[in-house]
């Protein structure tokens, strides 16, 4: 089949939520932007020069995955108990296979990991221990703990400890900035093949009990993909998105409704804000049509279209 002319396509997010335009400096949000260009590019390249939707999104995701300054990977935040516990998860839109991996603490690219389950094990999920062991049998590279602290992400469960013990001593409702609360990474691409792909990774919520995930790890939650439809990366209050089971949501009120990619996108993220969750995600469909809606003060997120335009953007 010819890719003459066929199209092409990336989106990305960085974190909803997170956001807020007097919390944040200008060298701060240079660099936010800066590090989503780069991702940005590194899924592009792949995409142009005839590789698959797969590679993009992990490309796009290993680039985030590395930089403090998202909460993936090397920026990952603290649970309550002073640890780092990862998530993340990979779909192909093409044969509907999935990995994903769950309560990471020394995998160095929880993307990486996620797609060697797909692609490698009969599996779709794999968590804790045994993750890490099946890593160690397939080269995913292991490092030690102490790899992914940081001191900003330490003084934010300072910060949120702080004020749930103030909120438990004064009766009172515990206010935590979308900042300190939580953040995820994730990609979605269409291919010249015409293929979709989706990836996400997360350290999860600051302050989080050891033991929960989120829904980056569960597939049509946080992560889908699906040729007839589209292919999703959400962020925000992962509870919600599970409940709702967000990006099959979006998937199946485009397949059986015939809602397009931004109708049914922003159908999914007023479901989540009249639950009273708060989140975004970035989507692309089978035509390379791309939908990045939030409901929060702004989500970290990019584009690049079959043309080359690159659009980044961190506020409304």
């Amino acid at each position: 089949m010819t890719t003459e002319n066929r199209k092409i396509g990336l989106a990305l997010h960085g974190g909803a939520g997170t956001i807020a335009p007097d919390k944040i400096t200008p060298e701060l949000e240079q660099q936010i932007i800066e590090g989503l260009r780069q991702a940005l590019d590194a899924g592009h390249q792949i995409l142009i020069e005839v590789g698959s939707s797969l590679d993009a999104v992990v490309a796009s995701v290993r680039v985030l995955e590395e930089n403090p300054l998202f909460n993936a990977g090397r920026g990952s935040v603290f649970t309550s108990a002073g640890t780092h516990e990862l998530d993340a998860a990979i779909m192909d839109g093409r044969t509907l296979k999935a990995g994903s991996v769950g309560r990471l603490t020394h995998v160095r690219s929880p993307i990486n990991l996620a797609r060697a389950v797909m692609e490698r094990s009969p599996h779709v999920m794999m968590v804790g221990e045994g993750a890490e062991q099946f890593a160690s049998e397939n080269g995913i590279e292991l490092i030690e703990a102490k790899y992914f602290f940081t001191e900003q992400r330490w003084q934010a469960l300072e910060r949120v400890q702080k004020a749930e013990a103030e909120a438990r001593a004064n009766g009172g409702t515990l206010v935590i900035s979308d900042q300190d609360r939580h953040g995820t990474i994730g990609a979605v691409a269409l291919d010249l093949q015409g293929n979709l792909a989706a990836a996400t990774s997360t350290g999860g919520n600051t302050n989080k009990r050891p033991g929960r995930i989120g829904d980056t790890p569960i597939i049509g939650a946080g992560t889908y993909a699906n040729n007839r439809t589209c292919a999703i990366s959400a962020t925000g209050d992962g509870e919600y998105f599970i409940r709702l089971v967000a990006g099959y949501d979006v998937s199946a009120m485009m397949e059986y409704s015939g809602l397009s990619l931004e109708q049914a996108a922003n159908a999914v993220i007023d479901k989540i804000g009249a639950l009273g969750g708060a989140g975004g995600l970035v989507a692309i469909d089978q035509n390379g049509n791309i939908s990045l809606p939030f409901n929060t003060a702004g989500m970290y997120r990019g584009r690049v279209d079959s043309t080359g335009r690159v659009e980044i953007k961190i506020y409304k």
